[in-house]
């Protein structure tokens, strides 16, 4: 954050005495400080502009996460249905599924505000850095949930309604604090991902039986694994700094961590190629699953690579990969549904 005077309260406090307990931590928070929008802060929140507390308050939802599970929803929707949705309906549906996962994203920050002051890349956030009052974040969160729910109950019945509360049960209820607990806090959180498929699924009349959703539903899981073992190695030293309990902090050679990634690698493309022989057509199969293995290989390429000799390069190369199989995986998969 560029600014002319930080905010001096606690948790601000508490994250200068948390990432001041090595230089590198000290150097990575001011660092990360001056990244954020060139805004002043004065001493209170009362005195953020508008501009600011709006960007705030889009950061809280955690956007990008929002942004792909809006994607994937769009995926399972068109699968269901069997092709495009009305698009005021399928306007409903984004804006429930968004509000219902922006609100899990912000209970989440409201959870781990203290804990995120020991991290450098997420002690700017609005919470750890003091520029939002907790209750208005609360608030915040509160509202965007219950109304996400209605939304959902209200259009699409029960099933949307009923697993669009399951994920944000399960992510915030469950997996925000099994974080600094154990290890396996990642496969609670990657079926906590993945499950807002299912929501989209079942809008568009698809049912909680049927396998065409469930396999979708395995695309997302897996795909989490790589994608956050390369992120929980670049931001090991931070993790284990702020306590929390990762793969990589557990077992900091990596090894399990490229395993993992290979693991989540393969499975996406198992789950792809079933996709791919659900609809009837040899022809079409074939060649669905000949794109689906070609898209995904990278992937699996870079995970393998990172196992056998972990390091940021690598991490950050299985990163990127993971960025662009992922919605390719999707359409492809979208499409031999469709046609």
């Amino acid at each position: 954050m560029s600014t002319d005077t930080l905010i001096a309260d606690p948790l601000h406090q508490k994250a200068r005495g948390r990432a001041g307990s090595s230089p590198i931590a000290a150097a990575e928070t001011v660092a990360a400080a001056e990244t954020v929008a060139a805004v002043p802060l004065a001493s209170s929140p009362k005195t953020l502009s508008m501009k600011r507390r709006m960007a705030d308050y889009v950061q809280l939802t955690k956007p990008r996460i929002v942004t792909m599970i809006l994607v994937t929803t769009v995926a399972s929707a068109s699968i269901a249905a069997g092709g495009m949705m009305a698009s005021i309906e399928l306007a409903w549906l984004l804006l429930g599924t968004g509000m219902v996962a922006a609100s899990a994203g912000a209970a989440n920050q409201v959870w781990e505000r203290e804990i995120d002051c020991g991290m450098a890349r997420t002690a700017v956030r609005p919470l750890p850095d003091g520029r939002m009052h907790v209750a208005n974040a609360m608030l915040y969160t509160a509202m965007l949930g219950i109304a996400g729910t209605f939304i959902l109950q209200w259009k699409f019945g029960l099933a949307p309604a009923a697993t669009g509360l399951a994920t944000w049960l399960l992510y915030v209820v469950v997996y925000t604090p099994m974080k600094t607990r154990t290890s396996f806090n990642t496969t609670v959180g990657a079926i906590a991902g993945a499950f807002p498929v299912m929501m989209g699924y079942t809008a568009a009349g698809g049912s909680l039986t049927d396998w065409t959703g469930w396999l979708l539903f395995g695309i997302l899981a897996a795909w989490q694994y790589p994608h956050f073992m390369a992120i929980a190695w670049l931001y090991r030293r931070q993790y284990a700094e702020a306590g929390f309990c990762m793969s990589t902090t557990v077992e900091p050679t990596g090894k399990s961590a490229g395993l993992q990634s290979i693991a989540g690698s393969i499975a996406i493309i198992a789950c792809s190629i079933a996709l791919c022989a659900i609809p009837l057509g040899l022809t079409g199969g074939m060649l669905a699953t000949v794109a689906v293995v070609l898209a995904s290989y990278p992937m699996l390429k870079a995970s393998i690579r990172f196992a056998r000799m972990p390091n940021d390069l690598l991490a950050r190369k299985l990163l990127r990969s993971s960025l662009l199989v992922l919605p390719a995986v999707l359409l492809i998969v979208t499409l031999r549904c469709l046609v």
